[in-house]
């Protein structure tokens, strides 16, 4: 069962892995929302988040939304990896791993070329393949949201990139990207 079927759900150890729906997204936003106050993510409008609902993967525990992860597709061959955040005692769980995987595979299933993050975490997504990259490689409508950043214009994030096509369980090669 794909992961991008709309009722499809992957458990994990203690919860399961979902695509968010629109009754979701206050609870993601509040997930958020605790990110955007230690600056690890850009704040996100209630409104917003249910505009690009179809973008998010939730990890859901007895009703909890304890994650979440958005591929944000910005052109016709590539997209965002967005909003990646656990819950504080859910992370180091495999959990952020498993949302970032669930949208490498929307990401394989729209055709796209090519995901990128901006992050402060590059460890974790060069873990699975991503290649720390020049952020000025990328196209420049991918800054259109830096302007929202408190640390704007002294962005301290990393670019990491990788090919989309290749499955993220396929380690040791340079996924695509040259």
């Amino acid at each position: 069962m794909s992961v991008s079927e709309p009722d499809a759900v992957r458990t994990l150890d203690a919860g399961c892995l979902r695509k968010a729906r629109l009754s979701d997204m206050a609870k993601v936003k509040v997930l958020i929302d605790r990110g955007v106050g230690t600056d690890a993510l850009l704040p996100r409008t209630l409104i917003e988040l249910c505009e690009n609902v179809r973008d998010f993967h939730v990890y859901e525990e007895d009703g909890v939304i304890l994650g979440c992860c958005a591929l944000h597709v910005d052109m016709q061959n590539l997209a965002e990896v967005r909003s990646l955040v656990v819950h504080e005692d859910r992370r180091r769980t495999g959990v952020g791993a498993a949302m970032l995987r669930a949208c490498l595979e929307d990401a394989r299933g729209l055709e796209v070329e090519k995901v990128y993050a901006l992050t402060r975490l590059p460890a974790f997504f060069e873990r699975e393949g991503f290649l720390v990259i020049d952020k000025h490689e990328l196209p420049s409508k991918v800054f259109r949201d830096c302007v929202r950043c408190p640390k704007f214009p002294d962005c301290d994030e990393v670019a990491v990139i990788r090919d989309a096509a290749v499955a993220p369980e396929e380690k040791g090669t340079d996924h695509g990207h040259r």
